[in-house]
């Protein structure tokens, strides 16, 4: 009958009415369409699934630039440039301390003077942390300054104990800075370390190490406001003494090691200020 149908539909011709459609689940009707209709393409989006991009290079169409991606051209070049330089820096400070600590050789003895100008004093390296025997000494930085106030008369400050400040700061601190930890301490190093007992200096570094000891002793003096302590207003600081307190640690109280504790001193001479440093020290 369906067969029948459909023929007797063709030979009436284009204009004959066709037969309703039978409702779904019907037999001998589909419950679908034979054509399905796809879902529609988002828009902006490529037939074959891939993102519509503008010119080449460019970014997605839709999506917010971020990053550096959304700087302009003059500023991503900044950005390069800033990075090449400090690279290029890191790269330089990584040489420079690898030739430091490397055996000698023809570099180090050609540009031996460099390197060290480059390291000392800041960078120094030493291997202290793995000394079979280590410090067993309590070694605090004293100073104190004669200081000329405005009636043009010089007074001369009590001793600051700048390592127990240092200690102060450290204490409960989770995270202490570098310059508290280790400033006073390298600088007291190299000091000894370029001197002889009665403080002459020995070989080229010992003026470099007297310079740095007496900038940090202005820079923590005038960070204290030892000049108003001690004129009751303005002044300048003419002149910085430093000592050195030592007292050796006490052992502990099972250990039957005998030591004394009784403190010992190291005065340094009077060092003249300059006068680019009297006025509050380097910056």
């Amino acid at each position: 009958m369906d067969a029948y149908d459909e023929g007797s539909d063709a030979r009436h011709g284009p204009d004959a009415p066709s037969r309703p459609a039978a409702p779904p689940g019907e037999r001998g009707a589909p419950a679908e369409s034979a054509d399905p209709v796809e879902p529609s393409a988002p828009a902006g989006a490529h037939p074959l699934g891939e993102p519509r991009t503008g010119p080449a290079g460019a970014h997605p169409l839709g999506e917010p630039r971020t990053g550096v991606a959304a700087l302009s051209l003059r500023y991503r070049i900044a950005v390069a440039l800033a990075l090449a330089v400090v690279a290029v820096g890191a790269c330089v400070h990584l040489g420079m301390m690898f030739l430091h600590v490397a055996p000698a050789n023809t570099v180090t003895k050609a540009h031996g003077e460099a390197v060290d100008d480059w390291v000392y004093p800041e960078f120094e390296q030493n291997w202290k942390l793995f000394a079979p025997n280590p410090l067993q000494q309590d070694i605090s930085i004293q100073v104190r300054a004669g200081v000329r106030g405005p009636d043009g008369m010089t007074s001369t400050t009590g001793w600051y104990d700048l390592s127990a400040e240092d200690g102060r700061a450290i204490d409960g601190n989770l995270l202490p800075s570098h310059t508290q930890q280790n400033e006073l301490r390298r600088a007291w190093d190299f000091y000894v370390a370029t001197h002889d007992a009665e403080n002459r200096p020995v070989g080229l570094r010992g003026s470099l190490s007297e310079s740095y000891l007496r900038r940090i002793m202005v820079l923590r003096l005038d960070r204290d406001d030892a000049v108003r302590a001690a004129t009751g207003g303005s002044g300048v600081i003419e002149r910085v003494q430093v000592r050195s307190r030592t007292s050796n640690v006490p052992p502990p109280r099972w250990s039957r090691e005998k030591v004394s504790t009784t403190p010992s001193y190291r005065e340094l001479p009077w060092w003249k200020v300059p006068q680019d440093e009297a006025a509050g020290g380097v910056r």
